[in-house]
């Protein structure tokens, strides 16, 4: 196989482990050993790596690539992204479960059914998964991925479902008028009025 055409990240290689070319390597893989299951791994560039041996270390993996045997080539893999193609990867997961690369590319719907935007990208900046959409008219926004906010995901017809108000793309009909506890977030800030402040 080639670069792969639909790319899935499954690692990212760390620094180098001993001296024999060893590697630590982060997995995105359910479970962490599985990623010699895939086949051979690809860098964005096309490169191909085949595991020769891997093993747990901690919060990563411990691996012997083909072709690797010192440290001064361990070391300059370090920090590249390790992809396969996405046709590689199983259909079998929980109804709840998905793919980052099948939800990228979907359009998104409000609650009314109407087409309103496009997921871009998915995040996980370790509090859960969010999903970076381009809204029409408007830049990106980041909506988290939740039955709340997402109630809705259709991969087959392409697109998921949010709700406005759980998303934060409208105000809670709700939420308190500014000002009611003594805070009016657009008001000048206190403070000399040099400094930008009231008074």
């Amino acid at each position: 196989m080639t670069k792969p055409q639909n790319p899935v990240q499954m690692a990212v290689i760390g620094a180098a482990h001993g001296i024999q070319g060893e590697l630590r390597v982060k997995t995105f893989t359910g479970d962490p050993l599985a990623l010699a299951d895939y086949g051979p791994l690809y860098a964005r560039d096309g490169r191909a790596f085949q595991i020769v041996d891997i093993r747990p270390a901690n919060t990563v993996v411990v691996v012997r690539f083909k072709g690797i045997s010192d440290r001064n080539a361990a070391e300059a893999l370090a920090g590249t992204e390790l992809f396969v193609d996405r046709s590689m990867l199983p259909d079998d997961g929980e109804e709840d479960e998905f793919y980052h690369a099948d939800l990228v590319g979907l359009a998104v719907r409000d609650d009314t059914g109407a087409d309103i935007g496009k997921v871009v990208a998915v995040h996980n900046f370790g509090g859960g998964d969010i999903l970076d959409v381009t809204l029409a008219g408007r830049k990106g926004v980041l909506i988290p991925f939740t039955q709340a906010a997402v109630p809705e995901v259709s991969i087959k017809e392409g697109f998921v479902r949010i709700d406005p108000a759980a998303a934060g793309l409208i105000d809670d009909e709700d939420g308190d008028e500014p000002g009611r506890d003594g805070f009016d977030p657009k008001g000048r800030p206190r403070g000399p009025k040099d400094a930008g402040g009231n008074r």
